[in-house]
């Protein structure tokens, strides 16, 4: 493998960065804060999903997945970067590098990937619901491809199809950028193409239907849709604007350090895309967790909040979820056996329901 070598070779390794003292000290407390809450709010997810079995659906696997592979970024890379930045040097050789930059990016590329199959997962079943396969086949085989695609991106530089390398600060690794060869080039595009550009597009064409499809809805049940509308907006937005913010500017430096000058991308130019793309293991529970009704009543139910669940009349039970009619009309329901609710959550098109269905889901 390119990437390993003879032990004897590591105590001159990696070369020096011009970084300073002050700026070491501040990437640590930077490595420090996204490692403590990245491990908290990723564990927080494992724990719902332990205590809750509402919270145990097929399309949550993808959630689950996503917080196991951020949990795997923070135990196992975070805390290697964070130790070598406050001993200003990275401390596990060449071999570290290569496992350093091999595991943080097959873990982060599984989370991207996860995102984008979730995001496409919202955008089937809104409109194309009928195919929905109401098992675990499909959630699972999604996780378990997500973890494929990944290795197939991730393997190669550590069998010859360019190398991971020190990167920023030279307190962390990764691709190594800026190694100017056809091989390494190559790869690089092929990284960026189908690693980042093609999950972005995923999200944005899923999500823009997705937001095309609550606004119609909205034009006709104003009244009914438009609290529910403007959430499941604002979290759509919420998690493109993240996702572009964590990732965008580390890709785009990337590619500079990649195709531009020697020299053309600083220490500190190329340590804070770095840093903001370790923020999205912090980011995404808080998104797809926090901002999910579903997996929000349950986490006040752990922490004994359970009053918060019954005011104005909704039910403390953690098991409702969003439910976005597009193709059909509301069906009557019986005054007997259904308890009088809040109108407004009930009549239009987005409505709540605890009984299973044939209609489509979203959790929000």
């Amino acid at each position: 493998m390119s990437n390993l070598s003879s032990p004897h070779r590591d105590r001159d390794w990696p070369p020096p960065q011009q970084l300073s003292l002050t700026g070491h000290r501040v990437v640590s407390v930077c490595l420090g804060s996204i490692l403590v809450f990245g491990l908290i709010n990723n564990l927080l997810v494992l724990v719902l999903f332990c205590r809750f079995r509402s919270l145990r659906t097929p399309v949550n696997m993808l959630l689950l997945n996503i917080s196991v592979s951020d949990l795997l970024v923070c135990a196992c890379g975070t805390t290697l970067s964070f130790c070598s930045s406050l001993s200003t040097r990275w401390l596990y050789g060449r071999t570290g590098c290569a496992w350093y930059g091999f595991i943080n990016s097959c873990f982060g590329i599984v989370s991207l990937v996860s995102l984008a199959v979730l995001s496409y997962d919202r955008y089937s079943t809104l409109l194309v619901y009928n195919k929905r396969s109401p098992d675990y086949r499909r959630p699972l085989l999604a996780v378990g491809g997500a973890w494929l695609y990944s290795l197939l991106w991730t393997v190669p530089p550590l069998i010859g199809w360019s190398s991971y390398g020190p990167e920023g600060a030279g307190t962390s690794c990764s691709v190594a950028w800026t190694e100017r060869t056809p091989r390494s080039h190559s790869y690089i595009i092929c990284l960026f193409v189908f690693c980042l550009g093609l999950p972005v597009i995923v999200m944005v064409y899923c999500y823009g239907r997705l937001l095309h499809a609550v606004t119609q809805v909205g034009r006709v049940r104003r009244t009914a849709a438009r609290r529910r509308e403007f959430h499941i907006l604002f979290m759509v937005f919420t998690t493109v604007v993240c996702y572009l913010l964590c990732w965008m500017p580390y890709g785009v430096v990337a590619m500079m350090a990649t195709f531009g000058r020697p020299g053309l991308v600083s220490p500190v130019a190329s340590v804070v895309p770095s840093l903001l793309a370790k923020t999205s293991t912090v980011i995404n529970p808080v998104i797809y967790i926090l901002m999910n009704k579903q997996f929000y009543r349950c986490f006040l139910i752990l922490f004994g909040c359970k009053h918060q669940l019954t005011e104005n009349g909704a039910s403390s039970v953690p098991s409702r979820t969003t439910v976005l009619q597009l193709h059909r009309r509301p069906v009557p329901s019986s005054p007997v056996t259904k308890p009088a609710v809040d109108p407004e959550a009930t009549s239009g098109a987005l409505s709540d329901k605890t009984e299973p269905t044939a209609r489509p889901e979203i959790s929000s």
